[in-house]
């Protein structure tokens, strides 16, 4: 006879490793530093800023999904994946759509 799941967190594998806890932390760390150092010393013009803190966000973003939440880990890994990649597909639809709508409304001018 087969024991109930208790809830319990019986499978320790699915758990991160410190290593990769901290390898994470770290990216996480200069990930964050990178744009500041940008800004607080006006290395870049505007645009160039905007870019940079944009492009560091999506690798913070990615670097929070893999190295602490394990999207990439467990028995439904690739439906994880696929389920976000969906997300985001509708995600940036939504925000073109609208940034789209806003920029040629003919009606507020």
């Amino acid at each position: 006879m087969s024991q109930p799941h208790t809830g319990s967190h019986e499978n320790h594998d699915a758990h991160g490793s410190l290593k990769s806890y901290i390898i994470g932390f770290a990216l996480s760390i200069i990930l964050t530093i990178i744009p500041l150092v940008a800004v607080m010393n006006h290395m870049l013009s505007k645009t160039g800023t905007i870019v940079l803190i944009l492009i560091m966000a999506v690798l913070q973003f990615g670097v929070q999904l893999f190295f602490f939440m394990h999207v990439k880990e467990g028995e439904n890994a690739r439906w994880n994946i696929m389920a976000l990649i969906f997300g985001l597909v509708i995600l940036l639809t939504i925000v073109a759509g609208s940034i789209w709508i806003m920029t040629y409304n003919q009606v507020a001018h």
